[in-house]
């Protein structure tokens, strides 16, 4: 959230000379997430009207309304993912990346690899199965809106079994080196003794745990985030700014939320869009985690700054002008949030290191989602202002926002202190740090220098492939 100069650590070495001018490439173009909101608005709208299209085409639709359930919204998801896969494969060719690790002009005999396939399989079964297992022992997953995303999993788990067979077999083939984390875990299972690399098995676990958590997480909101658009009438959005606003702004989410669960599900080295690393920092958890379900802090937690207030609605009601301003305000606000995500393309992920992007909004700030986000909670929520409870609660709702912010400081803290560990990443952020516009503008407000960095690689966080 903060672009203010980290502190050099013991290992870090600060360079005063000037950095370039010219920001470092994108490992995502803008495209991807353009046609992915193409794919997805247009969806939207078929859902929306789908008794009138029906009716065009001479269809019985019989007394159904909108296509809201929530197997449509996940047919939103392919809506708004098929786009960026297939933009990302015809376009930008991510596939013939180095990055991707796969020589595709190398086709090894299927004898060379069987029984490294073999062995990656039995890793891959088994980290399903352990996930398989913390699902099923966790209640919570089994109640209100998880309870679809288990439903889903269930469906989808015995096809990705088929699946993955034919693809590590034939993926196995053509990669430089086959023997990544899933292998070692294979090997470690079933041939105990024989030496394995931990450090390479840590990081699969790592990577499964962001998947496996974030991708149930995000599947449980897809549904009510669709209905709610797919449903309200044009009659309750047209009523007044407030309306107008809410409408504009859950738009914005649905985006948001879409492009994330897209990202979540393809973490495929095909696309370029594998988990190169997973945050190996105890803290860099802990402070992403306190902002989801289960572990969340606020909306109802010890950090809930909402307690006997109203958000912006109430507060301007009967300023029609003021209120539509406002509205305005905080659409751009959640805009930048939105566009934060979309810039990620198929490669957003909390936790993990997929690629550096440097376009759209992170080319004015390093940290654009949880500066906006951040600024449309305060904007939105007004906790200075309370309906009971008096100075006091004011006060309150008021510190405990401000320790929200703070959270959201250390989680960029904490991914930055992953991410450094990329010579890609520090070429971005010294760039970000003498030339983006909100470190700049900090730094003529504070009179701050803006020094660069370059740090050793740290040991915990290994290689980046």
């Amino acid at each position: 959230m903060s672009d203010t100069p980290i502190p050099a650590s013991a290992n870090a070495l600060q360079e005063q000379a000037p950095a370039s001018r010219r920001r470092p490439r994108s490992a995502v173009s803008a495209g991807v997430g353009i046609v992915g909101l193409i794919g997805l608005l247009g969806y939207l709208l078929i859902a929306r009207h789908a008794p009138d299209i029906a009716a065009f085409l001479g269809v019985d639709w019989g007394d159904r309304g909108p296509m809201s359930g929530p197997n449509s919204a996940i047919v939103s998801v392919l809506a708004c993912g098929v786009p960026m896969v297939l933009w990302s494969l015809f376009v930008d060719k991510v596939h013939r990346n180095p990055s991707t690790g796969i020589d595709w002009n190398q086709r090894r005999p299927w004898r060379d690899t069987l029984d490294i396939s073999l062995t990656k399989l039995a890793g891959l079964w088994a980290t399903w199965l352990l996930l398989a297992g913390f699902y099923a022992t966790m209640r919570y997953y089994w109640e209100g809106s998880y309870a679809f995303s288990m439903d889903l999993l269930e469906r989808v788990v015995p096809w990705l079994l088929l699946v993955s067979v034919p693809y590590t077999l034939w993926l196995d083939r053509r990669m430089v080196e086959p023997r990544d984390g899933c292998y070692q875990f294979g090997r470690w299972m079933i041939a105990p003794g024989q030496p394995v690399d931990g450090r390479a098995i840590a990081h699969h676990f790592r990577a499964w745990a962001v998947k496996g958590f974030f991708t149930a997480f995000m599947l449980s909101i897809v549904p009510g985030n669709f209905a709610a658009l797919v449903t309200v009438g044009w009659s309750d959005v047209l009523a007044n700014p407030y309306m107008t606003g809410i409408w504009a702004i859950n738009i914005l989410y649905l985006v948001d939320v879409h492009i994330a669960t897209v990202g979540y599900i393809l973490t495929m080295k095909p696309l370029d869009s594998h988990i190169r690393t997973a945050n190996p920092y105890f803290m860099g958890w802990v402070a992403a985690l306190v902002c989801y379900p289960p572990f969340i802090l606020m909306n109802g937690g010890p950090l809930d700054y909402q307690v006997n207030g109203a958000d912006w609605g109430y507060w301007l009601q009967g300023h029609d002008t003021l209120m539509a301003l406002w509205a305005a305000l905080l659409f751009a606000l959640v805009a930048v949030y939105a566009w934060a995500t979309m810039a990620f393309g198929i490669r957003f992920s909390n936790l993990t290191h997929r690629g550096v992007i440097t376009h759209g909004p992170y080319a004015f700030t390093r940290h654009p989602a949880y500066v906006s986000k951040n600024l449309s909670w305060w904007v939105g929520s007004l906790p200075f202002l309370v309906t009971a409870g008096g100075p006091i609660e004011a006060v309150r709702n008021t510190v405990l926002l401000g320790l929200v912010s703070g959270v959201y400081y250390w989680r960029a803290k904490t991914e930055e202190k992953h991410l450094l560990a990329d010579p890609a990443y520090q070429a971005y952020w010294n760039w970000a740090q003498a030339n983006a516009l909100v470190p700049r503008l900090f730094a003529k407000l504070t009179g701050r220098a803006r020094p660069l960095i370059r740090l050793e690689p740290d040991p915990r966080v290994g290689p980046v492939a």
